[in-house]
């Protein structure tokens, strides 16, 4: 067996790293983040926006310029656990976790994921109903709808918002390949969208790029918001069928007990019931747009029709 003292080992490691670490090419401070429109293109208002937004922003843009060492070497990969991880992933949670450090929020782990590898990200999103399939349709799940819409989502109809994460995919398996920070969106005069991020990783260094809207590889976006609603159906898990369950349960459909955020077979048999009494509504035990959207009107009007709900101003 090799034997050293780990004091010489600790040493070692040290210069190693630190030898490392001086091949990378830090990044270059920047101011608060404004987006850089160009002359032909019009800015897309995605309305009011969280606050903890621009902060993220602003902490990206600060990385701009960054490059990797060594076999991928990354500051990134370090804080993640892994020195020489394909970075991109890492670099987005590490802004969210500074940005909660700078400013106080708590964003990692709640609004974005911590993660790395392959199709974790975008599997956090969807448990939390938060991932939008550019196409609008979310596999093994079903269609989706954008929240208060009247019609399923169109490919392309919804244009991600600042703060989103947008994710690649480069083969017909839908495997999400990449991650890249939505900054802002931009129309130009044929109305064309183009998303404008700050992505790590690609091929060697923190940088802004560009991508249309339309370019088959984007996959989807994991919102920073709740914009989206998704069709729900027999062996789906996650918040949005714990939501959809305590609301049957409000309306006497479900029992306690079976609030568990998996769609089993009791969910299906109370939204069988529900669709029952629904006008024109076929009865699959599917939570389909029409059958949520009905569920959440009657919650709304029962809290309307519950004095306890009405507050007193004397």
């Amino acid at each position: 067996m090799r034997r050293c003292r780990t004091g010489a080992l600790a040493l070692a490691v040290g210069i190693l790293l630190f030898g490392t670490a001086l091949a990378e090419t830090t990044a270059t401070p920047q101011a608060m983040f404004v987006p850089k429109v160009a002359a032909d293109e019009t800015l897309v208002d995605s309305g009011q926006t969280p606050d903890f937004v621009e902060n993220l922003l602003t902490v990206a843009e600060g990385e701009l310029g960054y490059t990797e060492g060594p076999n991928n070497y990354s500051k990134y990969g370090v804080w993640s656990g892994d020195p020489h991880a394909a970075w991109c992933a890492e670099f987005v949670c590490w802004c969210v976790d500074q940005t909660d450090q700078r400013y106080g929020t708590q964003l990692l782990n709640a609004i974005y994921p911590k993660y790395s590898g392959q199709n974790t990200g975008r599997d956090w999103f969807i448990a939390h109903g938060r991932f939008v399939y550019r196409k609008g349709n979310c596999p093994n799940w079903g269609y989706q709808w954008l929240r208060g819409s009247d019609h399923l989502m169109k490919k392309n109809e919804y244009v991600p918002h600042p703060g989103d994460l947008v994710f690649f995919t480069y083969s017909e398996a839908g495997d999400t390949e990449h991650v890249a920070l939505v900054e802002y969106c931009t129309t130009d005069a044929d109305g064309k969208v183009t998303l404008h991020v700050i992505e790590g990783n690609n091929p060697s260094s923190v940088q802004h790029n560009a991508y249309s809207l339309d370019n088959s590889q984007v996959l989807g976006f994991g919102t920073c918001e709740d914009v989206v609603d998704t069709t729900l159906r027999f062996g789906c898990s996650g918040e949005k069928v714990l939501v959809l369950q305590k609301r049957l349960a409000e309306l006497g459909y479900l029992a306690e007990k079976d609030q568990t955020g998996t769609y089993g077979g009791n969910t299906k048999a109370a939204v069988v019931e529900y669709q029952k009494a629904m006008k024109d509504q076929p009865v699959s035990g599917i939570a389909d747009r029409r059958t949520q959207q009905a569920i959440e009107a009657a919650i709304r009007e029962k809290e309307y029709n519950t004095p306890d709900t009405w507050l007193v101003d004397e």
